[in-house]
């Protein structure tokens, strides 16, 4: 065994053990082979292990993830406004602890590929096939490419085959062609990969550390804030360009978190951004057109005409960014002159952080449900977890960044979608919608309601990291997507249960941080829950239905007039 081996699995082991505890090794390991392949997504827990499906079924796919200009395709995700240099790519990996690569994994990719791309195989047809994650999964991508197919998206298919070892048989790489040359058969002028990734890549990529510190070239002196760490400054579009980007060209998703909006793709206002970009009949300097960038960093330090910026945020200006950075890729830049308006400011607390993004962001109509993460309840609800060792994700990753467990960290969507199943017992809405559910103004009010005792995001978050890890312990029994589909139906009627209550008001949901649920308590709910979800056809489209709740909660009301 080589020592990059006998590395490896020490670090597999201590992360495991540190972040991941009630995962088994192998679970654990394909975690973490994605986490470090899509290291620059900068992908939460949630995020990684929603694109894991792997089980009976999966093609020789462990983890399947799609992403349309850098951002992960979910399933209540609307692109259909973009309107052009549209990039989708395609990554699946492949995750095996063995200690070696074979040709018989490259052999499922290709079949599964053959099948799974080819659109002019009903992909339902392919449900005797391939388990019922994965068919979802290519159907969403399916549908998208579709619908942006007349926008001339650039398309990427890229696969990953991993393993713990550390040599790779040149009949293994030579199937790697026979894959390429099936994945251009179906798609003619796609970009592909395939990348076999032994013990000491992992270690390589689990040793990069994403990039922290950036340099921010200016045109002139900056003007700067008197007892303050703030910077405003010129700066040449093409240098800004060249801060907002990686070395490939791709804008850096990361530095972007921050910013309230997502996007908007074709609008009026980005399409007076770019034609003031593209057309300047009159030779006007671009800053004298546009309100500018700001941008919170950790620590900013000026030298001459440079400043280095640590952790920046990018948080107003994304549509102008995304704009420039449109400009850059799809047009002659060569005698770009023109300069941008940049703000540089380090906050001294994260009152005042949030308070920045607000303000800066409230200049121009946009979506109230867009500044939600800077509202009080939220730091309000991350101040009062923190001491019961639950982490509230208000700041995405910056509790994964710390090391904190998977099973301990909580982000907004994720209590968005645990409040909607237990207070509002609607877990239906909960699974059909895992990233939109605080868009209307109606549901964010009774989401985050500032009337309901602050326990109910405490007992919240623990009864949903119960069911997973209940839900962990059967994984030789339940598919991902079964998993998937059960959750918020199970902390629904583990709530309901323990209360003996079939509507339960938010004091009695309150009084469960004080009251332990046990494992038989998860074992009949589980009961209960899938054998009503079996006797409708165990599909998603039933989980994200009204009929299996309605059922559910007529089998919880009968067993608690039993049982009283």
């Amino acid at each position: 065994m080589s020592n990059d081996r006998i590395i490896l699995d020490q670090v597999l082991e201590q992360q495991r053990y540190s972040i991941a505890s009630t995962l088994a090794p192998e679970k654990y390991f394909e975690v973490f082979a994605s986490e470090q392949i899509l290291k620059d997504f900068d992908l939460s827990y949630d995020e990684l292990v929603t694109g894991i499906i792997s089980g009976s079924g999966d093609g020789g796919i462990d983890s399947f993830y799609v992403f349309i200009n850098g951002e992960l395709l979910q399933e209540d995700s609307d692109f259909k406004d973009l309107k052009k240099n549209i990039a989708i790519e395609v990554v699946m990996i492949q995750s095996k602890t063995t200690s070696s690569f074979s040709e018989a994994a490259v052999d499922r990719f290709i079949s599964a590929t053959s099948d799974l791309f080819d659109l002019s195989k009903p992909i339902y047809e392919l449900r005797s096939v391939y388990n019922p994650s994965l068919i979802e999964a290519v159907n969403r991508f399916r549908t998208t490419y579709r619908a942006l197919a007349s926008k001339f998206p650039k398309l990427s298919l890229l696969y990953y085959y991993t393993t713990k070892g550390d040599q790779l048989h040149p009949n293994v790489e030579r199937k790697g062609e026979r894959l390429r040359d099936t994945v251009k058969h179906l798609f003619s002028s796609s970009e592909f990969s395939i990348e076999f990734l032994g013990a000491r890549d992992l270690l390589d990529l689990a040793r990069r550390s994403p990039i922290t510190t950036y340099e921010l070239k200016l045109s002139e002196n900056p003007i700067s804030s008197p007892g303050a760490v703030a910077f405003v400054c010129l700066v040449s579009l093409k240098d800004f360009h060249r801060f907002i980007t990686d070395s490939e060209g791709h804008l850096i998703r990361q530095i972007f978190e921050a910013n309230v909006r997502d996007y908007q793709g074709k609008t009026q206002v980005n399409e007076e951004i770019q034609t003031s970009l593209q057309k300047n009949p009159l030779k006007e300097d671009f800053w004298w057109l546009n309100n500018g960038i700001t941008v919170l960093a950790s620590k900013a330090t000026q030298s001459g005409k440079k400043i280095t910026v640590e952790n920046p945020e990018v948080v107003n200006g994304l549509q102008t960014s995304t704009e420039i950075h449109n400009y850059f890729s799809g047009c002659n830049t060569e005698g770009e002159e023109r300069n941008l308006l940049v703000r540089v400011i380090v906050p001294n607390a994260i009152e005042s952080r949030d308070h920045i993004i607000k303000a800066t962001n409230s200049q121009t109509a946009i979506p109230p449900a867009s500044l939600r993460a800077t509202d009080r309840i939220h730091r309000d609800i991350e101040e009062y977890l923190k001491p019961f060792g639950l982490y509230y994700d208000r700041r995405k990753n910056y509790y994964k960044n710390e090391g904190k467990s998977i099973n301990r960290i909580v982000g907004i969507p994720q209590m968005a979608q645990a409040v909607m199943a237990i207070v509002l017992q609607k877990p239906d809405t909960a699974r059909a919608r895992p990233s939109s559910l605080m868009k209307k103004d109606e549901e964010y009010e009774k989401l985050f309601n500032r009337e309901y005792p602050i326990e109910i995001y405490r007992a919240c978050a623990q009864i949903i990291k119960q069911t997973e890890d209940f839900l962990n312990s059967c994984s030789e029994d339940l598919t991902s997507s079964a998993k998937t589909d059960l959750k918020f139906y199970i902390a629904m009627a583990a709530s309901i249960l323990a209360l003996s209550k079939v509507s339960p008001q938010p004091r009695d949901l309150a009084s469960l941080v004080d009251i332990e649920l046990s494992t038989e308590l998860f074992h009949k709910v589980f009961e209960l829950v899938n054998s009503d979800y079996l006797s409708l056809g165990a599909t998603d489209k039933i989980a994200k239905g009204p009929e299996l709740s309605i059922l559910i909660k007529q089998h919880l009301r009968e067993r608690i007039e039993t049982e009283n």
